[in-house]
């Protein structure tokens, strides 16, 4: 589905990614695991087309991604960290949600709002939320209504950049229970990344091990917390085990 080839990026002197290659499959689930300054968010934001790449290339079905076209920004849509920021404070809920249908030209009039009650049910949320603002909302209910803004153009690929750092540990689960029974209903393929291993473990199929611009390690989840090569794998591994 996605082909990533030879990425890499500076910002000045700074190599933030260096030769990154992998790919995807349709409907699986891959982590991109690492600290803080590994480039995985660079990547995620070149993948979506949201920054440039110094070099390398991206194919999406076969073909090399055009990110001047329209549909190729349908296709990729993003949940973002923090859901504090990530939404508009004077944009009521179903406004938000409706926003990428209306700049997309999916839906006019009418069909938006219903389609953004559509996805308010689809993401456990009441529809009397559609006319809520995001300070009314708790942070897990925020991540919600992100995740159903992301849904609202009809994606094909996910991008999950840490959607539940900064959440309580039991909604966490939560919205991870929420985004597994979303992949599974909606046929999605995700990116998911994040700094701890066991949301990983949680979501993923597969996982990258990033660090400092590079690619370490990749496999099977289950192969790699079994058995880990990488030194810096390794590290990751026994720590989240306490």
């Amino acid at each position: 589905m996605l082909e990533i080839k030879n990425i890499s990026k500076n910002f000045g002197d700074l190599e933030v990614l260096k030769g990154i290659s992998f790919g995807m499959k349709r409907r699986e689930s891959l982590g991109l695991l690492g600290e803080s300054g590994a480039g995985k968010s660079t990547l995620a934001r070149i993948i979506l087309g949201l920054i440039a790449k110094d070099s390398g290339d991206i194919f999406y079905n076969g073909k090399s991604v055009d990110y001047s076209c329209r549909d190729i920004k349908k296709e990729f849509q993003m949940v973002f960290q923090d859901p504090y920021t990530s939404l508009n404070p004077k944009i009521k809920v179903g406004e938000a949600i409706g926003e990428p249908v209306f700049i997309h030209k999916v839906l006019s009039g009418p069909e938006i709002k219903q389609r953004a009650l559509e996805l308010l049910s689809l993401v456990g949320l009441p529809k009397d939320f559609y006319d809520r603002y995001p300070h009314e909302l708790s942070g897990g209910e925020r991540q919600r209504v992100g995740i159903a803004r992301a849904l609202s153009v009809n994606p094909k690929l996910l991008v999950l950049d840490e959607p539940v750092s900064s959440l309580d540990l039991s909604i966490q689960v939560q919205v991870l229970d929420l985004l597994k029974r979303l992949k599974d209903k909606l046929g999605l393929t995700y990116l998911f990344i994040a700094h701890d291993l066991a949301v990983i473990k949680y979501i993923c199929e597969r996982v990258i091990v990033m660090k400092k611009g590079k690619i370490v390690e990749e496999g099977d989840v289950a192969t790699v917390l079994a058995s880990p090569n990488d030194s810096y794998t390794k590290k990751l591994v026994q720590s989240s085990l306490g």
